[in-house]
């Protein structure tokens, strides 16, 4: 007997029925079981998207992807980082590979190696031919071994240029001399196309500031427990890969007091004892997706000093403006512009410049001895998206289309040049770049420094900042080290979108504080209580730890002390040259300091 066919519910049935049994329904799941993933990287869009840049109708692009790689002198390969430029176009994060798009035919085509046997039980293996095509978003799938041939049989039987991005990655040596292979304008052309990020891009983007964000708050919750730049690097770092993503976008910069005015500083190996702030800038990557977050907070519970607080108050002020100014069609050289004068302004006010009004100590570029750097720059595939010597060629190249103009100021000609370093202020902090975009995605980071070392070098030997510079309040400044702040912002229609919630401001401040609260023991933080046995049965000098407050005996000349050697002020005695601490019982329980660092001569007897 044949089974009954099962009968069809549809959703409004559905809902009526279970109305009728007084069941609340607000949404209809439904599950979707695929065996290739429902949404796959555009990489097809990306391929129209830069042959509408190139202006070409006909022609082939050819891109190889990063090739397997080995240490020197080793059998250790290097770590696998996909080329940027490949993975535009393909999506494909595995090594070997190769790519080609007939712009006239609409087809991408991506070349995979054979999958070894052999190597297999060492290293695994890549995707067949039938996982690469559910993968990926192309059209066909060959594999490496046929794609010398393919790319030498297609000029034979087609009309066009082959696009190669530079001489050495032609598919057969020489091809890069034939009159038909063009290796100038295909980087151009992507550097235009990824300017602009889609909805899949934005999102990968998203996830990375979003997994960025729940390590810079780990930061935050453990950061008085840490002793050393190292401890911060492991904890972020662990946060990231605990979430997926194994790869940084760039080396962590963990910079505690005046580390921090070394702008990429990456040793992140020294003790944070006697440091007021650090800061750090971490960023990890999604997809080969990168974020690029920096936070500068107190290594305490609170402030540690009140020049730490007003050059902090000083960068989110710098940031805040540049943000709330951020749209179509602003050009964004303006903006750091405006944080210089924002820069130049607070520290007048702070005593740190003085001799001179705010326009001429940013015509004699004085401002660039505390920000040094652009305000901000792309980012996307890379942290620093995009080179700034091929966006400065935007403007001269006939090939693109008339919105990537240089965009235009309300700044006189020139007016950027004192607050303008070409070497430092990446794109589009250039006087040559388009103005903004919507999906265009952009980095605002201001930052003020102390740079001992570039200040004694620079400016203050110079007759035309140092004059302008107050050496006496300036020295007050120096142990700060440095204040970065950091967020990634997508342009839309409307304005902007702050992609990065990794807390900053009173938010960050709560959390270190909520911390240190939850954390005060109840005894004075001085008082070691554990420590090695030592000459006096317990604890030993080595072991002393100052404490991050100084306790009520540090803050007052010690007493003087009696017959007994007993202290009126509190429970020790006298031993030595050591001030001990006795309970009621008559047992030594903690050593508090030695008296080399806690009494005066005068003091003691």
């Amino acid at each position: 007997m044949a089974s009954a066919a099962p009968q069809e519910l549809k959703a409004t049935e559905l809902y009526n029925r279970l109305q009728n049994e007084q069941q609340v329904v607000k949404d209809f799941w439904v599950h979707i079981d695929s065996s290739s993933p429902l949404e796959k990287y555009p990489a097809k869009q990306h391929a129209q998207r830069v042959a509408q840049k190139l202006k070409a109708s006909k022609g082939l692009i050819y891109l190889p992807g990063a090739p397997t790689e080995y240490e020197e002198d080793s059998d250790q390969p290097k770590p696998f980082r996909q080329r940027r430029y490949f993975y535009y176009l393909s999506g494909v994060n595995e090594t070997d590979c190769h790519l080609a798009y007939d712009i006239n035919e609409d087809t991408l085509t991506l070349f995979i190696p054979k999958i070894d046997p052999t190597t297999v039980i060492w290293n695994g293996r890549g995707s067949t031919r039938a996982e690469a095509f559910d993968k990926y978003d192309v059209d066909e799938v060959h594999f490496t071994t046929s794609v010398s041939n393919f790319v030498k049989a297609w000029p034979l039987s087609h009309e066009g240029d082959i696009y190669i991005l530079h001489p050495d990655q032609a598919a057969i040596p020489g091809q890069e001399k034939h009159p038909r292979v063009d290796h100038e304008k295909l980087q151009l052309a992507i550097n235009s196309a990824r300017m602009i990020k889609d909805s899949h891009e934005i999102g990968l983007i998203r996830k990375a500031n979003e997994i960025t964000a729940k390590a810079h708050r780990e930061v935050l919750l453990n950061i008085l427990k840490f002793k050393n730049e190292s401890q911060v690097e492991a904890i972020f770092l662990d946060a990231c890969v605990a979430e997926g993503a194994k790869h940084q976008a760039y080396e962590v910069i963990a910079a505690s007091g005046v580390n921090a005015s070394t702008l990429h500083y990456i040793k992140n190996d020294e003790p944070l004892k006697g440091r007021q702030m650090m800061c750090l800038d971490a960023g990890c990557e999604w997809e080969c997706y990168a974020s690029d977050v920096t936070r500068s907070f107190p290594l305490s519970g609170s402030w540690p000093s009140k020049e730490a607080k007003q050059i902090y108050d000083l960068v989110q002020t710098m940031q805040n403006c540049c943000i709330k100014r951020l749209a179509p069609r602003v050009r964004y050289l303006d903006l750091h512009i405006l944080a210089h004068q924002i820069a130049i302004g607070g520290l007048l006010a702070l005593g740190i410049l003085h001799n001179g009004s705010p326009e001429e100590i940013y015509r004699a570029g004085t401002s660039r001895a505390f920000f040094p750097h652009g305000l901000g720059h792309h980012i996307g595939l890379e942290v620093h998206d995009i080179g700034q010597r091929e966006l400065m060629s935007l403007s001269e190249d006939e090939i693109f289309d008339s919105s990537n103009a240089q965009a235009s100021s309300k700044y006189s000609p020139n007016y950027h040049l004192p607050v303008f370093n070409s070497g430092l202020c990446l794109s589009p902090t250039d006087p040559q770049s388009p103005a903004l975009e919507e999906g265009m995605i952009v980095t605002v980071e201001p930052g003020i420094y102390f740079s001992l070392y570039a200040l004694e070098t620079l400016y203050l030997p110079s007759p035309v900042h140092s004059k302008y510079i107050n050496k006496d309040v300036l020295s007050r400044y120096i142990p700060v080290g440095g204040v970065r702040i950091e967020d990634d912002i997508l342009i839309t229609a409307r304005g902007y979108q702050n992609l990065t919630t990794a807390p900053k401001g009173e938010e960050m401040l709560n959390i270190i504080k909520s911390e240190a609260k939850r954390n005060a023991p109840e005894k004075d933080a001085s008082i070691t209580t554990t420590a090695p046995v030592g000459r006096f049965g317990k604890s030993s000098l080595e072991t002393f730890v100052e404490p991050s407050q100084p306790s009520p005996l540090m803050q007052k000349p010690a007493p003087r002390m009696r017959g007994t050697d007993a202290c009126r002020y509190c429970r020790t005695r006298k031993v030595g040259n050591t001030m001990i601490l006795w309970t009621s019982n008559d047992l030594l329980e903690h050593l508090l300091i030695s008296t080399v660092t806690m009494l005066s001569p005068s003091n003691t007897r």
